[in-house]
């Protein structure tokens, strides 16, 4: 603010405390009044952080009309910025009664005051990324009791997978879809209120389509 004061009025004292005798008769007074939310700024990436500030802005001089000629430049510079607010309402004079000064011409001057933010650091790959594909095949099977009889409705269930399947009219399951038989884990097949679980070795052993005899206690 001090900056741009100096654009306008050249080298004239700038004062940001309150505005006392001296700053109002020698200079200009920035005095910040208070704090206040501004919108987000837009724009790609992190936006930056932002606020609005108000000052209190008065102007004095050698004479009144050196004064008021400062003061006046003051206000048409700062309605030609697109980002300042320019107030020009009467100051209340509770204001100047807290600030202990006799009221004076002058006028509010809202700005935006923004922080940028650092962008996150992105570290690039820079290794090829290695897929591999699992083969999938399917598990066939026939469940049977005593006498190689075929059981119906029967529950057959790799846990590891959450995959459940049940067998048709002749005792016959079929899984369509799954990795090779050593990765599977168990294999449950319930019916009957009997359960049996075959391990990934047991499976790997058995030919396809596998035959599961489930033993069932006698009816």
């Amino acid at each position: 603010m001090k900056a741009w004061v100096g654009r306008i009025a050249g080298d004239v004292p700038v004062f940001l405390g309150v505005p006392d005798r001296e700053s109002l008769e020698r200079g200009v007074c920035l005095y910040l009044l208070e704090l206040g939310p501004a919108p987000p700024a837009r724009g790609g990436g992190r936006p930056p952080l932002q606020i609005s500030v108000c000052y209190l802005v008065t102007a004095g001089g050698e004479s009144p009309e050196r004064a008021h000629r400062l003061l006046g430049e003051l206000v048409f510079a700062a309605m030609e910025e697109t980002d300042f607010d320019v107030e020009l309402t009467p100051v209340p004079t509770t204001v100047w009664a807290g600030l202990r000064a006799a009221p004076r011409p002058g006028f509010r001057l809202r700005v935006p005051v923004r922080r940028e933010r650092p962008q996150p650091v992105v570290h690039r790959v820079r290794f090829p990324v290695v897929t591999t594909a699992v083969p999938a095949e399917a598990l066939l099977g026939c469940v049977v009791g005593p006498g190689d009889v075929p059981i119906p409705g029967a529950l057959v269930e790799l846990p590891s997978l959450r995959l459940t399947t049940r067998t048709d009219a002749q005792g016959c399951f079929r899984f369509p879809r799954v990795p090779p038989v050593a990765t599977l884990g168990r294999l449950e097949v319930r019916a009957k209120g009997e359960v049996l679980a075959l391990g990934p070795e047991a499976l790997a052993a058995e030919p396809q389509p596998l035959l599961i005899r489930l033993p069932l206690k006698e009816e």
